[in-house]
C-alpha cells in the first residue's frame, strides 16, 4: 500500500503538472467500490473546476478546486488503497484495464485513476470540509510525539501504524524507523524511555524524508504520476529482508506478525 512518501511523491508530481488546469469532463467506470461519494456528485463537483493546488493529507491526495456553482471551494480526495495509481496521460495513451476514472483537462491531457484491486477510493468535499485524524509526522514536534506514544500498552509497531495518532506511516517506514532507533517492533510503547522515543522521533522523520527524496518504495504496483518507480526500496535495511544478514551486524533479519502485519527487525541491533 502506498504510504506517506509515495503519496507525497505523487502529489508533488501532480502539483507540478496539473496546477492551474481545468477539468472539462469526467468519466467514471461501472464498478461501485472506488466511489466514496455518489458518482453524480463527483461529476458535478469536478466538471468545470479549476485545480488550484494538489497536496497530501495523511495517505490521501487532495486536489483543491475552484468549482462552479454556489460552493466555490471544493476538494477532490483520492486514496490509492493497495494498488491505486493516479496518472497524467496523453489522451492517445492506451486505457489500462482497471481504469475507474478519467478526468479530461483543458490542456488536452487526462488524469486517470487505475486500481486493479479496487481498494482505492474517490470522493469530493465542499467548503474545505475534508479532514483526517492524527498528526503529520513531518510537522509534529518532539513534545507532541512523546505525548502520543508514552504510556501506551500496545506494541510500538502497532502504535506507529495507528493513523489516529500519526497519519501516513505504514508498514515499510515503521519497520525502517524502528531499526534505526534500535527498538524492537513488539516492545510495548510504555517500556520505551524518553530518550529512546526521541531517537524514534528523529528516525521516523529521517526515513520519511529520505524516502520522499528517492521517490518512495516500489515493492509492488507503486509508480508516481508519470508512471516511474521509486528507489527507496534499495535502501531498505530490514523490510522484506527476512533471513538476510543485517547490514549492520550480520545477524539474520527476523519476521514476526503483529496485529496481522508482517514486521521485520534485527534481533541483535534492536532491543
Amino acid at each position: 500500500m502506498p504510504e506517506l512518501p509515495e503519496v507525497e511523491t505523487i502529489a508533488r508530481g501532480l502539483a507540478k503538472r496539473v496546477t492551474g488546469d481545468v477539468i472539462e469532463s469526467v468519466w467514471l467506470g461501472s464498478k461501485p467500490e472506488p466511489l466514496k461519494s455518489p458518482a453524480e456528485h463527483i461529476v458535478k463537483t469536478l466538471e468545470g473546476a479549476r485545480i488550484e493546488r494538489v497536496g497530501r493529507m495523511g495517505k490521501h491526495i487532495v486536489f483543491e478546486l475552484t468549482a462552479k456553482g454556489p460552493s466555490r471551494k471544493a476538494q477532490w480526495i483520492v486514496h490509492l488503497g493497495m494498488t491505486g495509481q493516479m496518472l497524467v496521460c496523453s489522451p492517445n495513451a492506451e486505457i489500462e484495464k482497471h481504469t475507474h476514472a478519467i478526468a479530461k483537462l483543458k490542456s488536452g491531457r487526462e488524469l486517470r485513476f487505475v486500481d486493479p484491486r479496487r481498494f482505492g477510493r474517490l470522493s469530493v468535499a465542499t467548503n474545505g470540509d475534508f479532514q483526517t485524524v492524527g498528526v503529520e509526522p513531518l510537522d509534529v514536534d518532539l513534545a507532541r510525539f512523546l505525548q502520543l506514544f508514552r504510556g501506551r500498552k500496545t506494541p510500538i509497531k502497532s502504535a506507529l501504524l495507528n493513523q489516529k495518532l500519526l497519519r501516513g506511516v505504514g508498514n515499510i517506514y515503521a519497520d525502517e524507523s524502528l531499526f534505526r532507533a534500535a527498538i524492537r517492533p513488539r516492545r510495548r510503547a510504555s517500556t520505551i524511555t524518553r530518550e529512546q522515543l526521541g531517537k524514534l522521533y528523529r528516525s521516523v522523520r529521517q526515513v520519511l524524508k529520505e524516502a520522499i527524496k528517492l521517490g518512495g518504495s516500489s515493492v509492488s504496483d507503486y509508480v508516481d504520476s508519470e508512471g516511474k518507480e521509486g528507489f527507496f526500496q534499495l535502501r531498505h535495511r530490514v523490510y522484506g529482508r527476512e533471513g538476510e544478514p543485517c547490514l549492520a551486524c550480520g545477524t539474520p533479519i527476523k519476521r514476526v506478525v503483529i496485529a496481522g502485519r508482517s514486521s521485520h527487525y534485527c534481533p541483535q541491533c534492536q532491543k
